[in-house]
């Protein structure tokens, strides 16, 4: 690689100045929300998922500066890309925390936590876990195909895909499936969006136990994104899909349990 003029360096810290400034007043911003949050117990989810949004803002602004260091200075910005990748993991967090991480869990253990969202509707939740989804697939872009952070996405995409089932109120959603009501074609999308995600989750877990890890736990993972697809659609009455995934399920257990077995043999021997 040839050497980065002075000229072209001066206009990539001139271009990503604005950006760098605008990062730091959504820092300073958090900090405050933050220390609200521990004084302020009531509107806590609420300010997660500003807090989240913001998070997802900052990363856009860190793969631009990505962006700008290639057209510039000709080279990838790692260390914006890993800001960028960690600030998906944060908002992904903030998330968590406002709807939990529950994979395959009845919709009574986590109802409680949708109760303090009320106030946010099916389009918005429909909004953010779009751009949730861009975000993360926009920083996998920006390290490119043979990243070392490959199998790590896995997990990103896994918890992504949690996020976006839990933020569904199931006790009113059910009831708005239905294609008279308003806002129906927006909760007809998310529950796709959802759809996808889990199979896609089920699948790259298993691909990363075959291909990467050879971890059970990985495998297990994989099911468990099985099993959270066939609630969701038995909770949705969608009973040709059910038994689809019941089979699918049984053979995966069938396997992990073969190798399981052979793992323990080869142990013992």
């Amino acid at each position: 690689m040839g050497k980065i003029s002075s000229t072209a360096r001066s206009k990539y810290i001139e271009r990503v100045k604005e950006y760098k400034t605008q990062i730091d007043s959504i820092l300073l911003k958090e900090k405050d929300t933050l220390g609200i949050i521990s004084e302020d117990e009531d509107n806590s989810s609420y300010n997660r998922v500003a807090l989240a949004d913001d998070s997802l803002n900052m990363v856009s602004y860190y793969l631009l500066m990505n962006q700008i260091s290639l057209t510039y200075l000709g080279v990838k910005n790692e260390g914006m890309l890993n800001d960028a990748r960690k600030r998906c993991y944060q908002a992904i967090i903030y998330l968590e925390q406002v709807v939990s991480d529950y994979i395959d869990a009845p919709f009574s253990d986590y109802e409680d936590k949708l109760e303090m969202i009320v106030r946010i509707t099916d389009s918005q939740r429909y909004d953010l876990v779009k751009k949730l989804g861009f975000a993360i697939e926009s920083v996998k872009e920006g390290y490119g195909d043979n990243s070392r952070w490959k199998w790590s996405f896995v997990e990103v995409e896994g918890r992504f895909g949690t996020i976006a089932k839990n933020l569904i109120n199931l006790k009113t959603f059910v009831s708005g499936m239905d294609p008279r009501i308003d806002g129906y074609e927006i909760r007809q999308k998310h529950l796709e969006l959802v759809e996808g995600l889990l199979k896609n989750s089920a699948k790259r877990y298993r691909e990363k136990y075959e291909l990467s890890t050879f971890r059970i736990d990985d495998f297990k993972k994989a099911i468990q994104y099985l099993s959270a697809l066939r609630r969701l659609m038995a909770m949705l009455g969608n009973i040709g899909n059910i038994e689809e995934l019941k089979k699918k399920i049984d053979i995966w257990k069938a396997k992990m349990e073969a190798d399981q077995k052979k793992k323990d043999g080869n142990h013992h021997k």
